[in-house]
């Protein structure tokens, strides 16, 4: 039987160690479902594996993409199965690793097959969101996608110009495509998940903060200061210290925001994985519990 072990957990919980430790347990490989971690220019920022740890363990979507390209999940779907299917030819266990929900989630159970949206109608709708501001998009779908619009979180500018790119370039709504069906895969798969308490794990978040702070973040971040405006940089780590070089915040307020706002996200991405009642969850501690329920 074909396994896919699949590691996740709020960021700065502790799964990089624990998944090169399983990776070399298995003799096998790490896809990683970090979508900024694709982008080949943040490696600070987003805790991409370091040289070393990349020599220890093959590694799979770590900076493959320029700060200018266009990637979604629906890519990420169709190139992780792919990548799957290739590696389980040659080995029974591979391991997918990473916070980023929406491609956890693309990986085991698919997501709808929604038309990839052209370039021309991606820039108007940006253009309108710069321009005319996010209630007024809130709006517009309320008129094109009612449904849509009753579900969604409206605070969520991203999710809004998205539902709105499919309904202006189909002429339909947003909701017809999304069907949710789980789709079946040819392996089985095995969650686990990895957690704190709330208090432990805001003082990891800190820490490791501050290190990216000590291992070059503010270079890094004015080494692609000149291509803020990119959605790949709408990133925590990035947005608050371009505030910085705007002479909008002082550095220390901005690295605290980086804190909060990190902390913030992994609060998001547990409401997210709270839902999936297939996550069995441990301690990042419980090395020997972890490798017990995966031979069972």
């Amino acid at each position: 039987m074909k396994t896919l072990i699949v590691l996740i957990g709020p960021t700065g919980v502790g799964k990089t160690e624990l998944s090169l430790q399983l990776a070399e347990h298995y003799q096998t490989s790490i896809i990683s479902a970090d979508s900024r971690q694709l982008y080949a220019d943040l490696k600070i920022g987003t805790a991409a594996p370091t040289p070393e740890q990349l020599q220890r363990v093959k590694h799979y979507f770590i900076g493959t993409l320029q700060l200018s390209d266009y990637y979604s999940a629906a890519q990420y779907e169709t190139e992780a199965l792919k990548l799957l299917e290739r590696l389980f030819a040659k080995q029974d266990t591979v391991l997918l690793v990473g916070g980023s929900m929406m491609y956890v989630d693309a990986v085991c159970k698919g997501i709808d097959d929604i038309p990839t949206v052209d370039t021309d109608t991606r820039n108007l709708l940006l253009h309108k969101y710069e321009t005319e501001g996010l209630e007024q998009l809130c709006s517009e779908l309320k008129l094109l996608d009612p449904e849509y619009y009753r579900i969604v979180d409206l605070k969520n500018h991203k999710r809004i110009i998205h539902a709105l790119e499919i309904c202006y370039m189909t002429g339909k709504t947003y909701t017809s495509f999304r069907t949710q069906q789980k789709k079946e895969r040819p392996f089985q798969i095995i969650k686990i998940g990895l957690m704190r308490d709330r208090e432990e794990l805001y003082e990891c978040i800190n820490h490791r903060v501050d290190l990216m702070i000590e291992e070059g973040l503010i270079e890094e971040a004015k080494q692609v200061y000149p291509y803020r405006a990119l959605n790949s940089l709408n990133t925590v780590g990035y947005k608050e210290l371009f505030k910085y070089f705007n002479g909008e915040w002082n550095l220390p307020f901005a690295i605290e925001k980086i804190k909060q706002n990190s902390r913030i996200y992994s609060r998001k991405q547990m409401t997210w994985f709270k839902r999936d009642k297939e996550i069995h969850w441990f301690h990042p501690d419980q090395k020997k519990e972890i490798m017990q329920y995966l031979i069972q």
